[in-house]
């Protein structure tokens, strides 16, 4: 194969699971099979490793995946939380198995299988038998510490009675919701008028990252314990499960000592059955080496452990009726078809449509009217379409043809080169892409306005009282108070209420006050320009620092900022030369919008003391100098701290500083840096 065809291969695959990543860790909202992304990734090894002159250390092999969310403070684990690499045959098993017995040399070992819970990885730190740390595995080097939200699980003991215990160890597990939790939860969300949860992992995963821990013990979290690391622990892993069971954790009674690899085989067959019969949700079967020491003697590669490897269980498939496709216009115009299917249980749901993705897929299965199709959920969550039984088809069904003209607003869709999906090029006056744009600039990581949750935009725009996001800062009390509409749920496909009542009404008035507050970097993205996503929106606030800045510069001085392409700088130079696009920005800065990065808004810049705390003492050459240091700090990913403690990682010390603090930092070992020492870690 020619080289330059690897590199553009490699490159997309690159790109493809970097976005899967963000999907699955951070978003918890994937849009592939665990299958599916382990395919992309063992293609992209192989294309690396016979070609070693395109190796970058920053590839998504040489990574774990990433949960971090920046809303909470991240915590370094003492030992890392590496993935398992995973598997979907027994031919797989059998590498993985004789992997082991070259390792070993010939010694005798046996396998513990455990089932693979579907749910949220947590790492617990116990000293003196009392929870101090809950960290989630981020990175597999640091995570999110969630120790509030996790002490709200009743089934996690925040303090162990046993008298046998470590003075300090860590313990691992999985966060879950049972059937049952996950059912009763989505009942009351319906009954509120929300939108029902996709699946109970999702769930969970959004759960344990809420800001207020007594909303999270609302939800019903569960927590299974499957690995526990201390000093001078028991020899075997199977042994330490117990040992944990006996001081009141959680472990399952599932797990089982194999002495061959017949036996693990076995035991994944039993489970791939009986799995349906459980109250929550496995995708798969764990299987580690029950040996610490051959553990040890195994040891690990960059991403996870050579003694152990997840067996993952095919997706359920189900054959049924192709009734239609509909097609749904997205906020970007993209077109995306989706298959209407005759209702089918599906692993424990009922299947009503399945995703298409693209004009490609449905050509390339060959569809037409009325087809019996082979559907599948996709790593159990996705239903999607992955095949067609011919022999059952009609002869005179017709080919399905994809639309040419836009289902809204009937303009011709276009369809750019090197494009998968159609447009509609029709954004001033195309519903859906107009309602998708206010909806996008109220979301949460853009201009926060919760109270105008979906649907109400919706009521809001049927009314006629927005066209654009500008419009939401002319709506008045009197507009708004009465008003109501019925809807059909896109997931339940039920009809549900929205009516403004007066606690509704404040809510959405004080929202929209409140979101005059967002930093510019935010509003930028809320804007809502094709291709700019948060970090390319933070990148162009850091290097223009308002508004009218970017509105007058070129495409040759937006590709000169790092990480922003020519393909983003043509559309911020299109957004921007759109007269309407001007008005609204106008009218937005009338209303009181920040269009500036303001004097004391702190965006992050560097990552140079990423996870690091830090405290500034003792007095200064004035208050604004001291400030100045703590905006330093912020800027370049650190946190402001005010108390000395084992976790700050340096003092910045001025003239004077408290004797206190000045005798916990010797006696904890902390650095204490001068103003000046400190520039020159900023600046080096």
């Amino acid at each position: 194969m020619d080289k330059s065809v690897v590199k553009e291969r490699i490159d997309f695959l690159r790109k493809e699971l970097e976005k899967h990543n963000y999907n699955y860790y951070v978003l918890a909202r994937p849009d592939i099979s665990d299958f599916e992304y382990d395919h992309l990734l063992k293609e992209l090894e192989a294309l690396e490793l016979e070609n070693p002159e395109f190796a970058d250390a920053n590839s998504p092999v040489n990574r774990v995946g990433n949960d971090i969310n920046n809303s909470f403070e991240q915590r370094e684990h003492k030992n890392p939380m590496l993935s398992l690499g995973n598997t979907y045959s027994e031919e797989e098993l059998k590498e993985f198995d004789s992997r082991v017995s070259k390792g070993l040399e010939g010694q005798q070992y046996k396998y513990v299988c455990e089932l693979k819970y579907d749910g949220v990885s947590i790492s617990l730190t116990y000293k003196n038998g009392r929870l101090v740390y809950a960290v989630t595995r981020g990175d597999g080097i640091k995570g999110d510490d969630v120790t509030a939200n996790v002490r709200t699980i009743k089934s996690i003991p925040l303090v162990l009675n046993s008298s046998n215990i470590p003075s300090e160890f860590d313990i691992r597990g999985e966060i879950i919701l049972t059937h049952k939790a996950f059912e009763k939860m989505n009942k009351e969300r319906v009954s509120n008028g929300d939108e029902p949860f996709a699946n109970p992992r999702n769930a969970a995963s959004g759960t344990l990252k809420m800001q207020k821990s007594f909303e999270v013990a609302k939800r019903g979290l569960d927590c299974f314990l499957y690995l526990l690391i201390a000093e001078n622990n028991n020899v075997s892993h199977f042994e330490n499960l117990e040992l944990a069971r006996s001081w009141g954790f959680k472990v399952p009674q599932y797990s089982k000592i194999c002495h061959s690899l017949d036996e693990v085989l076995d035991f994944i067959k039993y489970w791939d059955k009986e799995r349906h019969n459980l109250p929550f949700d496995i995708d798969g079967v764990v299987i580690k080496v029950d040996s610490i020491r051959q553990q040890e003697q195994l040891g690990f590669t960059a991403k996870s452990p050579r003694w152990a490897i997840s067996y993952k269980f095919k997706a359920e498939q189900v054959v049924t009726t192709l009734l239609n496709i509909s097609y749904q216009v997205g906020r970007t115009g993209a077109i995306t078809p989706v298959a209407n299917l005759k209702p089918v249980q599906l692993a424990g749901t009922t299947v009503k449509r399945a995703s298409l993705h693209n004009a490609d897929q449905i050509a390339l299965l060959d569809l037409h009217e009325n087809d019996q199709v082979l559907v599948e959920k996709g790593g159990e969550i996705i239903p999607k379409i992955v095949g067609v039984q011919k022999s059952q088809r009609s002869l005179f069904a017709k080919p399905v043809e994809y639309i040419t003209h836009c289902p809204e607003c009937k303009t011709q869709l276009q369809r750019m080169e090197g494009e998968a999906k159609h447009f509609c090029p029709n954004e001033k006056s195309c519903p859906p892409q107009i309602k998708g744009k206010i909806e996008h600039f109220v979301s949460r990581d853009a201009m926060n306005i919760d109270s105008l949750g979906e649907g109400k935009i919706e009521l809001l725009f049927d009314k006629n009282l927005v066209r654009n996001v500008a419009d939401l800062y002319n709506l008045k009390y009197g507009q708004l108070l009465g008003l109501e509409k019925e809807i059909i749920s896109p997931d339940s496909g039920k009809p549900r209420k929205i009516s403004f009542k007066e606690k509704t009404v404040d809510n959405i008035l004080n929202g929209i006050e409140a979101s005059k507050n967002v930093p510019f970097e935010r509003v930028l993205f809320a804007l809502g320009i094709r291709n700019i996503g948060e970090v390319a929106a933070k990148k162009l606030a850091q290097a223009f620092h308002d508004i009218d800045s970017l509105m007058n510069v070129i495409i040759e001085q937006l590709s000169e900022v790092h990480e922003i392409g020519d393909i983003m700088a043509k559309s911020v130079v299109q957004y921007f030369a759109d007269k309407d696009n001007k008005e609204i920005i106008q009218r937005l800065k009338n209303a009181g919008i920040k269009m500036k990065i303001e004097g004391n808004e702190n965006i992050v810049v560097s990552q140079i003391l990423f996870g690091k705390s830090v405290v500034v003492s003792g007095s200064f050459s004035s208050p604004a100098r001291r400030k100045e240091l703590e905006n330093l700090i912020e800027i370049n990913g650190g946190k402001v701290s005010e108390t000395v403690s084992k976790n700050i990682a340096f003092i910045i010390a001025g003239e004077n500083m408290g004797p206190t603090k000045l005798q916990k930092a010797t006696k904890l070992g902390i650095q204490i840096l001068n103003e000046q020492e400190f520039i020159k870690i900023i600046y080096q």
